[in-house]
């Protein structure tokens, strides 16, 4: 039987507005090829807003470990799992198939979404006791993805014709990023559900490793249809968040997307993502606005907006998601 919680409107649901078998793909992009790889990521942002990379120099041993690792952690009795049950100030997450990981250890974020409340807060991780070198595996890979993260970061700041360390300033103090793992496990009605309904990441850049499943699906810019990210053996997907798009003046495109289930097989899927530091203001950056390109958002604390998504996440709240539409300037 499928909850009921589960259950998609019918305009979100796999079958709405989707082209399973769409011929056209999103770029996969080879890091090795160094004379047009820059143009080629600039093109893929604002095209699509998603693209794959190969020969990234993630190590596909350290990839291989997290999920073998995983999948133990997975397979545990329920009374296990539930030791690293996520609350507020724990960010490891287990219902039944999703665990979040922090980057840093602890980390620091604010305390409230309250404006004028400068606290601070400290999350930390509850690394589970089995299997044994869970801890050591994630923290193997968190740090290559986040090496691959600040190279993307800088391969996308040339492409705007920007310094390539333009964006380093941002993550100097108490950066905020994390990793997820989810397990999407067999659903006796796909056409009713969904893994994770359709989103925009918050952050400024998100690495995917997905298995040979599939599932990932991503809505076009161009016009709004959605189709599916073929799996490439030994590739990550990357896309761009909301403070590239701020950042960028909605030059670059952060997609929505969505994770669509299936009645035979589970799938697993890591996703890494690259958080500014708390205090930083995201809005539009000086050098890419003119009189022909005026500032589409207003500047909003990275920290404060987190908080906002992270706690209304938690607590599954009955009301809108905040939004970076919500600091778009009306014209």
């Amino acid at each position: 039987d499928l909850d009921q919680t589960f259950i998609q409107a019918p305009e979100h649901r796999a079958d709405s507005n989707s082209i399973p078998n769409q011929p056209e793909e999103i770029p996969v992009i080879d890091l090795s090829h160094i004379q047009n790889v820059i143009s080629e990521i600039g093109d893929a942002c604002e095209t699509w807003g998603f693209f794959q990379v190969i020969n990234h120099g993630v190590p596909c041993d350290a990839r291989k470990r997290v999920e073998e690792t995983v999948k133990i952690f997975f397979d545990l009795p329920m009374e296990e799992k539930i030791k690293v049950k996520r609350d507020e100030g724990i960010m490891m997450e287990n219902t039944r198939r999703t665990l979040e990981i922090e980057k840093k250890y602890p980390m620091a974020m604010p305390s409230s979404t309250d404006p004028e409340d400068e606290g601070l807060r400290v999350v930390y991780n509850k690394w589970p006791q089995f299997p044994s070198d869970f801890r050591e595996a994630c923290q193997e890979y968190a740090g290559h993805a986040e090496k691959l993260a600040f190279r993307l970061l800088e391969l996308i700041s040339l492409s705007l014709g920007l310094p390539k360390e333009r964006f380093h300033d941002y993550f100097k103090e108490q950066m905020m990023s994390f990793f997820r793992i989810n397990r999407y496990p067999p659903c006796p009605r796909p056409d009713l559900a969904l893994g994770v309904g359709h989103h925009k990441d918050a952050d400024v850049i998100s690495l995917l490793a997905q298995d040979e499943v599939g599932g990932l699906q991503i809505s076009r810019r161009s016009d709004g249809v959605w189709f599916p990210i073929r799996p490439v053996p030994n590739a990550l997907v990357i896309n761009i968040g909301n403070c590239m798009e701020v950042w960028t003046n909605d030059k670059y495109w952060s997609a929505e997307h969505r994770v669509v289930v299936n009645s035979t097989r589970e799938r697993y899927s890591i996703p890494f993502f690259l958080l500014p530091s708390h205090n930083v203001e995201v809005k539009p950056l000086e050098e890419l606005l003119s009189p022909e390109n005026p500032p589409r958002y207003k500047g909003y604390k990275y920290g404060k907006f987190y908080v906002s998504r992270n706690r209304s996440d938690f607590k599954k709240l009955e009301i809108q998601n905040i939004q970076i539409d919500d600091f778009k300037v009306v014209t």
